[in-house]
């Protein structure tokens, strides 16, 4: 795939905080080096006013500068500010997606028929969106409603330290087309960032997904000073959970994903160090009598939480399929965020009464969904023979 009026591919960044800038920045380091790219990364910015009066997407411009959500590093004179999302994307033919993951449906349906032929895609959103038919990843999503192939990147990737050049990992999961993932791959790829690629894109995604969850309850740990041990246990836990739960819904997940910078290192930089981390660890501190919306338009001044949001769509996945039993550590962060339980409850567990591995081998992810007017019901094709509950 080339571009066909330069013979070379341009790139586009849709989103701009935190991470959209560093990943904006890092592009834009390999486009002005590599001979197959157009040099220039326009980076869609969703506009605002700073205190100044400026417009966040002038100052970008002039200052080559985030001043709001990355101030101090500069992004580079080939990264280009566009307000207009139309306008970003026009000529591109490699989209990156880095937005809050709750934002992306909205977006791709304004970009349905904009896009130039022959658009390849990467998400590196955390999140995904739970519909009646079941959860729905962000790559799908952008794959289903802009007709598009799109890759996804995760990794243990703290924005801050890769803007600094920190040595990190990442992983891109693609389905079938290894081609488009290579290319992706020599996008990324420099010095201090080393990428690998792995044919698995669910198990890539549910992993950078679902670790924001656990963190949530690392920071819970951490805010209750229950030390190490504890927080060792939580995410050992919390690993074991997030590769049941993968496996359930998607039984092509592999274990090996799990041992990639998305799964068990993303997991342990993120519970050590990320936002949502930390903001738990706030609403621990103050027995959870202070929301986390609150606790994140205080600390994060603009960016957004994923965990929490996760959460909640992660639990409504586990009522859907009557799972909250098989997976207590995910249930119980979700109940701790709404107020249903203290945050001590983190440690709180019953014993389960059925047994994770047990529930992968008889494939009960294989799951069918039909809706009355009253009630929904699931019907788990499992090895031995169909059965059915009711929600």
């Amino acid at each position: 795939m080339e571009n066909g009026h330069t013979g070379k591919h341009r790139v586009a960044v849709i989103g701009s905080g935190n991470w959209g800038s560093v990943a904006s920045r890092l592009l834009a380091s390999n486009t002005a080096k590599l001979p197959s790219f157009h040099d220039e990364v326009r980076m869609w910015v969703f506009e605002e006013t700073l205190p100044t009066g400026e417009k966040l997407s002038e100052s970008i411009n002039q200052a080559h500068e985030n001043c709001k959500y990355l101030p101090g590093i500069k992004l580079g004179t080939n990264v280009i500010a566009d307000p207009d999302l139309e306008s970003a994307v026009k000529d591109a033919d490699m989209l990156v997606f880095v937005t809050p993951h709750q934002f992306v449906e909205g977006i791709c349906k304004k970009l349905v028929g904009k896009l130039r032929p022959g658009v390849e895609a990467i998400s590196l959103i955390k999140g995904m969106e739970v519909k009646m038919e079941g959860p729905c990843m962000i790559s799908k999503l952008i794959t289903d409603t802009l007709g598009i192939n799109c890759c996804v990147l995760m990794g243990a990737n703290i924005a801050n330290e890769i803007a600094v050049e920190k040595f990190s990992e990442a992983t891109i999961g693609y389905r079938e087309d290894k081609e488009a993932a290579n290319r992706w791959a020599k996008l990324f790829t420099t010095p201090y960032f080393l990428v690998s690629v792995v044919e698995d894109i669910e198990g890539v995604e549910l992993c950078g997904t679902l670790k924001n969850v656990v963190a949530i309850a690392a920071g819970f740990v951490d805010g209750l000073d229950m030390g190490n041990n504890t927080k060792a246990a939580i995410m050992r836990i919390g690993l074991r959970e997030m590769r049941a739960f993968s496996k359930l819904l998607f039984p092509s997940v592999r274990d090996n994903t799990f041992f990639e910078s998305c799964g068990v290192a993303d997991l342990i930089t993120t519970c050590l160090g990320g936002r949502n981390r930390r903001v738990a660890e706030a609403f621990a501190r103050n027995g959870g009598k202070r929301s986390f919306d609150e606790l994140e338009a205080e600390m994060l001044h603009g960016q957004k939480l994923q965990g929490v949001s996760t959460a909640r769509e992660v639990y409504e996945v586990l009522t859907y399929h009557g799972w909250q039993e098989l997976f207590p550590l995910l249930s119980t962060v979700h109940e701790i965020c709404i107020g249903q339980l203290p945050p001590t409850s983190i440690v709180e567990y019953s014993s389960l009464k059925v047994n994770l591995e047990d529930a992968i081998k008889n494939n009960l992810g294989f799951v069918k969904f039909s809706k009355t007017k009253h009630s929904i019901t699931f019907q788990f094709l499992a090895k031995q023979g169909p059965g059915s509950c009711r929600c």
